[in-house]
């Protein structure tokens, strides 16, 4: 499921204690950052946690984790500079089933 032109989730309606695959193209991956890493959390950012996201062969970022919430998962991502891209502020979220 693509959130919008930047991320894309599979599955896009994850389940509670189900593998869930990230994969990242937005002003990080096109700015020619060398490392990424996923900030995360469950349920409004609760159990926050990072992880390093590994590069595609097309130029983007792809992390998997395991789905932890209830309601929902919420991310963002920063780069080894410590630029961030959190949605303008708004950061990324989809609802858990």
């Amino acid at each position: 499921m693509h959130l919008d032109d930047r991320i894309s989730l599979e599955p896009g309606s994850p389940k509670r204690g189900q593998k869930m695959t990230v994969e990242y193209r937005g002003l990080l991956a096109q700015s020619g950052a060398d490392n990424l890493w996923m900030h995360y959390g469950f349920d409004g950012w609760k159990n926050e946690g990072e992880l390093p996201m590994e590069p595609t062969s097309d130029g983007n970022f792809t992390c998997q984790t395991e789905v932890q919430g209830k309601k929902e998962f919420n991310f963002c991502f920063k780069d080894s500079a410590n630029n961030w891209d959190n949605n303008n502020g708004h950061d990324w979220y989809c609802k858990i089933e």
